[in-house]
């Protein structure tokens, strides 16, 4: 497989960098430790049966909770939630029980589900990906959703926010 040079990388990310898509937390926990990040990479990816895939960095806590879980909360920021983006997107579970500084009950298996955020989901994890590049893929089969209804944060929102964890951190393949 050819690498992209220099310049089409640099193209690409420029490109990727004017999308903005909502933004999300994304929740888990396994035995009684609980995670939570903020995530810009996820899609639905199927109607029938019903499915979406986040994409977790390879670098935060809540990738390494994340793989022994096979439930997760997502929840779809509005712009009334910055507060938990900047929580969930700038401490790090290494360091933050984010849990003690917002509202939350135990959702499905157990899982941390946001209160306040009313456009959510609760998924049992049907796949995981490695394709080799810092962030893996993690499909959902949706057993729970609840509709709010309003605008949702986007990424051109919350652009400045410094990540938990620096981009050098994250963890490539060998």
């Amino acid at each position: 497989m050819t690498e992209p040079d220099d310049d089409t990388t640099s193209r690409f990310n420029d490109l990727m960098g004017r999308l903005d898509h909502p933004m999300a937390v994304v929740t888990t926990a396994s035995g009684d430790v609980r995670a939570g990040c903020l995530v810009g990479f996820h899609s639905q990816c199927g109607i029938d049966p019903p499915a979406y895939a986040i994409w977790l960095s390879k670098a935060n806590h809540t990738y390494r909770i994340g793989a022994l879980a096979d439930t997760f909360g997502v929840h779809l920021l509005g712009a009334e939630h910055r507060h938990l983006a900047e929580l969930f997107g700038t401490a790090t579970g290494d360091d933050v029980d984010k849990f003690d500084r917002c509202s939350w009950v135990p959702g499905p298996a157990g899982v941390p589900v946001l209160e306040e955020v009313p456009d959510r989901f609760v998924g049992r994890r049907t796949a995981l990906l490695d394709p080799g590049c810092d962030h893996v893929c993690i499909v959902l089969s949706p057993l729970d959703a609840h509709v709010g209804g309003g605008e949702l944060l986007s990424f051109g929102q919350v652009a400045g926010l410094d990540a938990g964890h620096a981009a050098e951190e994250r963890q490539l393949p060998q």
